[in-house]
């Protein structure tokens, strides 16, 4: 093929993808446009009367093709798209359920947590109250006594905080009266009648004092260790 051959070759393909611009301008109703379509045509006709018979379906071959490859093009420009938006909005939704079944989780672990310290301290309560009651009476008794049985009523990871708040409060003194309050016993109740909600022997029983002191600490400050450290920032508790 000669110069001018190719040269004819590029100017056709490009004349004829411009020829069918112009005809779907036509088909839009545009009168202007369909001028030039005609005149387009004409021109990609007469250079095409200037190639070779044998080349000229090879140029409107190549001009459809490129045609071609650009609509293809512009599909894979769709699709991918399509697919980014789709992989997106699969990926939101996902993030969410994972967020939603996260807190459900969560959500009924509280809850199940919740009971189990419900019934472990109802569990510790029917204890406590039975140890309390196990003790047998006495007409007095002596420090030693009165800790042994707060050993026994008490946990052992609990108990110096429970003997170092009653050491600050009595001194193990089941029987102390503060005279300027009239605070009684053990834990110094004010007054000390509110510990007959365990015993009426509240006065007496150095067991029933443990056991509402205990309940008391519990039901207050979750624990004995943690009343004894509001007791050291406050000395009160």
């Amino acid at each position: 093929m000669s110069r001018i051959s190719v040269r004819g070759f590029a100017v056709v393909s490009a004349t004829a993808v411009t020829a069918v611009g112009s005809v779907v301008g036509v088909a839009s109703g545009s009168t202007a446009q369909g001028n030039d379509a005609e005149a387009t045509a004409a021109d990609a006709t007469t250079l095409l009367a200037d190639i070779p018979a044998g080349q000229q379906a090879q140029v409107q071959t190549a001009s459809l093709t490129q045609q071609a490859d650009a609509q293809a093009i512009q599909a894979d420009a769709s699709a991918k798209k399509d697919a980014e938006e789709a992989a997106r909005k699969a990926a939101a939704e996902t993030a969410v359920a994972k967020k939603e079944a996260a807190e459900k989780e969560a959500a009924e672990k509280a809850v199940k947590l919740a009971k189990e310290r419900e019934e472990a301290k109802a569990a510790a309560s029917r204890s406590k109250s039975a140890s309390a009651s196990s003790f047998p009476v006495q007409s007095s008794y002596s420090v030693a006594q009165i800790q042994a049985m707060a050993r026994q009523m008490v946990a052992s990871d609990q108990f110096q905080c429970f003997s170092n708040i009653v050491d600050h409060e009595s001194s193990w003194n089941y029987q102390a009266v503060n005279a300027s309050s009239g605070a009684y016993g053990l834990f110094q109740a004010l007054p000390g009648s509110k510990m007959s909600s365990v015993g009426a022997d509240w006065q007496t029983n150095p067991a029933t004092q443990i056991k509402w002191g205990l309940n008391y600490m519990d039901s207050r400050y979750g624990s004995p260790c943690q009343a004894w450290s509001f007791w050291q920032a406050n000395h009160w508790y």
